[in-house]
């Protein structure tokens, strides 16, 4: 059986743009793909690579793993869980430390904004998270790899480490492939459309949140970007405006590109906008409906801990693995 691997961090609430990414995605392959098993984890230590407040980052923990089931993950089919729960995670993301090079890590895009922008009080976690992002794939032997065109630096180094694992200990772990989604691959922000659509942002009209009030999300998209000319024409280059809500809508109707060119080709922006906000709408109130049930539940730790139990089981064998392969401790 193959096997799915994917996390998200946990700083903060998800937006539409993680939605259509990532969460959508998710709840299409595992109808798509029954003969995959799937490990989706909240990568709470990868948070930690900046400054987290405690009890908003506990909250946040159980926020997002509220929305994944939210939004349609089946724990039938998906194993659930929370990253540093699996102790595995930071041991192999060690070890992978050990086997990548410094070069390697200096190289990463991340690593070079963020040290462009600030020179001192940068943690070392932020140098070497590309390790334990790379451990967290090969822990379970991924084959798939859901990725945005801004993971894939990450995931040639995760296939990189893999392969200069293999060629000093043995064969020992699968080299992964990456997976990109059909549509709405990268959602822009909504006030500036050469930037995802990052919760980061200072604006909070450049993005919409899963737990946004509605008519406040409706809002948003109305006061989206576009340009001066007034054709709905899907143009990455000269109208990245349009074009970012062609996409979300594209994502969520699941109507083409030249299906919506055609459906809105005598129609102004507004007209276009307005029909955008109610689709935005009719996804919305059902993941709310849904979360607000969830977290004032029993049920998500009941799925959280079984997510934890079926991840630990598959982490163990492989670190015991490794530690054979490499001469650690005293396995025999």
């Amino acid at each position: 059986m193959k096997r799915l691997v994917s996390g998200i961090k946990p700083t903060g609430e998800l937006t539409l743009g993680n939605y259509i990414g990532a969460l959508k995605q998710f709840v299409a392959l595992q109808n798509e793909l029954p003969d995959t098993e799937f490990f989706i984890f909240i990568a709470d230590l990868h948070a930690i690579t900046t400054p987290q407040e405690k009890l908003a980052l506990r909250k946040n923990i159980r926020s997002v793993a509220a929305l994944y089931l939210a939004c349609g993950l089946n724990p039938d089919r998906v194993h659930l869980f929370v990253q540093s729960e699996v102790l595995e995670h930071a041991t192999l993301g060690y070890i992978m430390e050990s086997t990548a090079y410094v070069g390697e890590m200096e190289r990463m895009t991340q690593f070079k904004d963020r040290r462009q922008k600030q020179t001192e009080g940068l943690r070392t976690s932020l140098f070497t998270y590309p390790a334990l992002m790379a451990a967290d794939i090969l822990l379970y032997d991924a084959d798939i790899v859901p990725i945005g065109d801004d993971q894939k630096q990450h995931l040639e180094l995760t296939r990189t480490l893999a392969e200069r694992f293999n060629h000093q200990y043995g064969d020992t772990f699968v080299v992964p492939k990456g997976y990109f989604p059909k549509t709405g691959a990268r959602i822009k922000s909504l006030t500036d459309p050469t930037q995802k659509m990052d919760k980061s942002n200072d604006n909070p009209k450049s993005y919409i949140l899963l737990l946004d009030d509605i008519n406040a999300a409706k809002n948003k998209i109305k006061s989206a970007v576009t340009d001066s000319d007034t054709k709905i024409k899907y143009d990455p280059i000269e109208k990245k405006g349009i074009t970012n809500l062609i996409d979300i809508y594209a994502a969520l109707s699941g109507l083409s590109v030249t299906d919506i060119e055609e459906k809105y080709q005598n129609c102004t922006y507004q007209t276009f906008k307005n029909d955008l906000a109610l689709l935005v709408e009719k996804t919305l109130i059902p993941i709310q409906e849904k979360y607000q049930e969830i977290i004032k539940s029993s049920y998500l730790d009941e799925v959280l801990d079984k997510g934890r139990e079926a991840a630990s089981q598959v982490a163990r064998r492989k670190i015991f693995q490794v530690y054979k392969k490499m001469g650690l401790g005293r396995i025999k």
